[in-house]
């Protein structure tokens, strides 16, 4: 049998109080996720086990790896069967590792089973879960409303058409879907042809010719536009780092049009500072708009060159980068303060060395009237488990206000990772019972259980203007 009780993780009766009674049966507001609006469109059910949970979870294929199981049965030829027997080899090895806890918690919901994996009962697990996936309850639709999830931001690059979105809200959905303005890839002036690819599909989609950098921005402000008509209300940008700014317009705008006309020879050293100025618009646009702009900072990607030209990116070879961010994140933020351009702003760190420096960074640009405008946001990534959130939490009671905390999110590819909003509630709820228990806090359960479903629900629903 499993271990996955009903009163996991929640070591007193305090904080079975606080998650039973303030965070279990709340709504889910996923405002940041990577699933993909066209399989949510389609509504078709899943192949099996590995094609909803294998399939491109690069977490899984990490762990994978790291026991030396040959790339066939992680990205590679072999069957969905074949793939999902060899995971289950593998997780009996993850203890301590969250996927031990995620795996078996997605297991027991939506699936039912109670039992650890392993390759005894892997079998029929993979028969078990093939006949569900194949009712409408489990297609994407169906786990959306089983989770109870209100509401989810996909990730979307400005030139999609965002088709899939409008054909969602033509259905009796209950859960919104809505698209998020995700320009990363306008940022890579270095990028050569790619780059130069990508502008002329801004170009079509936009209807803007680009020749210079007024031009550009008249076409992300098109797109922008677009979205805000499709329901878009946020913004977010994976940034290894807010670069500093040291070239003047003049400069930039002589080297965009050189990188149009196909001379790269001054793109690299000018990428930091291009980036900076088109940041620095596109987000007073998202403050017009009144639009939440998040910022994913610090990761260190696509480590290993010869697996990238292999499988490509987000395959599991990325990790924490070491960058310095204090400085220019100050620097961005302070000169969209000072045009009074600064819209709500989420910030988002992968490395545990900079948790201080962010928490401190949300309380020097509040603004009367809005609650918690900047947020330190959930643990992310490498940091998205027990430890890390614990982190989180801690550091932003300590030097912001807990209270204000617009809580989890799952920036997940995957139907079936609703259970970590659980996961985070049953920590939330622990982490107050704690300090309940040690006389940190008055045992004031319907207060502090108030403070629980802002976090978890009320704060998110009220923070985003969907």
């Amino acid at each position: 049998m499993g271990f996955i009780g009903e009163n996991f993780l929640l070591q007193s009766d305090v904080a079975e109080q606080l998650y039973h009674n303030y965070a279990k049966d709340l709504p889910l507001i996923d405002y940041h996720s990577h699933l993909p609006p066209d399989v949510i469109a389609s509504n078709a059910n899943f192949r099996n086990i590995s094609h909803i949970w294998l399939a491109g979870d690069h977490y899984k294929w990490r762990a994978m790896r790291a026991l030396g199981i040959a790339e066939k049965y992680i990205t590679g030829d072999a069957s969905d069967r074949e793939k999902f027997l060899k995971w289950a080899e593998v997780i009996p090895y993850t203890l301590r590792n969250p996927l031990y806890h995620w795996s078996h918690m997605e297991l027991k919901d939506p699936f039912g089973i109670d039992e650890l994996l392993s390759p005894q009962n892997a079998e029929a697990i993979y028969d078990q879960t093939e006949k569900q996936l194949q009712t409408p309850a489990f297609s994407p639709q169906g786990l959306l409303n089983h989770f109870n999830v209100e509401l989810v931001g996909t990730t979307d690059d400005p030139t999609d058409s965002l088709v899939h979105h409008t054909q969602i809200a033509k259905t009796d959905l209950k859960t919104k879907i809505r698209p998020s303005f995700r320009p990363d890839k306008i940022f890579k002036l270095a990028g050569g042809d790619n780059f130069r690819a990508y502008v002329a599909q801004l170009a079509t989609a936009s209807g803007q010719d680009i020749s210079d950098l007024d031009s550009l921005l008249v076409a992300l402000q098109s797109r922008i536009d677009y979205f805000h008509t499709v329901g878009c209300r946020i913004s977010d940008h994976g940034l290894n780092f807010i670069p500093v700014a040291t070239l003047g317009k003049n400069v930039l705008e002589k080297v965009f049009k050189e990188v149009l006309d196909g001379n790269d020879s001054n793109a690299y050293h000018t990428e930091g500072s291009f980036t900076f100025y088109v940041l620095l618009a596109l987000c007073s646009m998202y403050h017009a708009k009144g639009w939440v702009q998040q910022f994913h900072l610090g990761a260190l990607r696509n480590n290993n060159v010869r697996m990238l030209d292999k499988l490509g990116a987000d395959t599991g070879y990325d990790s924490i980068g070491d960058y310095t961010q204090g400085e220019s994140l100050s620097a961005l933020l302070n000169q969209l303060e000072q045009r009074e351009s600064l819209t709500k702003t989420i910030i988002y760190n992968v490395n545990p060395a900079y948790n201080a420096v962010f928490a401190a960074m949300t309380g020097n640009f509040q603004e009367e009237g809005i609650k918690g405008k900047i947020q330190y946001g959930s643990a992310w990534w490498f940091m998205d488990q027990l430890d890390g959130m614990t982190d989180q939490i801690n550091m932003l009671s300590n030097i912001g206000l807990l209270s204000c905390f617009v809580g989890m999110l799952t920036d997940s590819r995957s139907f079936l990772s609703y259970p970590r909003h659980d996961y985070f509630r049953r920590l939330l709820s622990n982490l107050l019972a704690e300090d309940v228990k040690k006389g940190y806090l008055p045992a004031d359960i319907p207060w502090i259980g108030k403070i629980v479903s802002d976090i978890c629900y009320f704060n998110a629903k009220n923070y985003f203007t969907y």
